[in-house]
């Protein structure tokens, strides 16, 4: 009979997180004011406002920014994994776009599926306010 383990908690808190977009990200995604609602080891919840300078003509919140979004978010998720900043970078990014942002904030969910020594996949899902999924990006990361 197998057992399984937990992953040992990293210790982070969102509030680490949160902390940490500023030493980590460039200043336009800082400007973007992700806030971290939530984390455990390989999660990470998001809140997004769309300002109006994320959305276009179509009065919906363009693509690039959930793309940005996203992106930022598995970081953050990484940085669970992993219990602090590691150097990484972005693979692979591949965006599927549901149904438009058109709330004023989004909720983005981020999770770790796999972490090997070299790389790792990861999932995010962008939902409305009303938590229909909006859009649902994969990653793959290579770790430096």
């Amino acid at each position: 009979m197998s057992t399984h383990t937990p992953p040992p908690a990293s210790g982070l808190q969102a509030s680490d997180l949160q902390a940490a977009l500023p030493r980590i990200f460039a200043p336009w995604i800082v400007d973007m004011g992700l806030e971290v609602l939530s984390c455990s080891p390989g999660e990470v919840s998001l809140r997004l406002p769309v300002k109006p300078a994320f959305v276009h003509v179509g009065g919906v919140m363009c693509g690039q920014v959930a793309m940005a979004a996203a992106d930022t978010a598995m970081v953050l998720a990484m940085m669970t994994e992993l219990g602090e900043f590691k150097p990484m970078t972005t693979v692979q990014l591949q965006t599927s776009f549901l149904r438009p942002v058109s709330g004023p904030f989004c909720l983005i969910r981020a999770t770790v599926l796999r972490r090997g020594k070299s790389l790792a996949f990861g999932s995010i899902d962008i939902l409305n306010p009303d938590e229909r999924l909006a859009a649902q990006a994969t990653t793959t990361y290579a770790l430096l």
